[in-house]
């Protein structure tokens, strides 16, 4: 997986390409809790993630948590292979997905 970070003042887009599983998830765990710190505005671009496993959406429930005690946070470019994920596990009426 490639974690890209676009950071402007205090908002953050952390661009996601490939797959958020088992293996890739601890990375992006402490690339989060390591760039939260001060920021009020936390983008996710998913357009390029192939697939997101339950060790994932952990990851972006805890990110979440944080977002809503110091601002907020918005998933963007989901494709339909993710949004399904989401809605089953009923992600899509806990996260902001634009």
């Amino acid at each position: 997986m490639t974690i890209n970070k676009i950071e402007n003042g205090k908002e953050l887009t952390i661009e996601l390409e490939g797959r958020l599983d088992t293996t890739t998830s601890p990375e992006l765990e402490k690339e989060m809790s390591e760039s939260l710190d001060g920021i009020e505005s936390l983008t996710l671009d998913l357009e390029k993630l192939d697939y997101i496993s339950s060790a994932g959406l952990r990851v972006l429930l805890s990110a979440q948590k944080v977002m809503n005690r110091q601002g907020k946070m918005k998933v963007i470019h989901v494709n339909e292979i993710i949004m399904e994920i989401f809605e089953v596990t009923g992600f899509s009426d806990i996260l902001t997905i634009e």
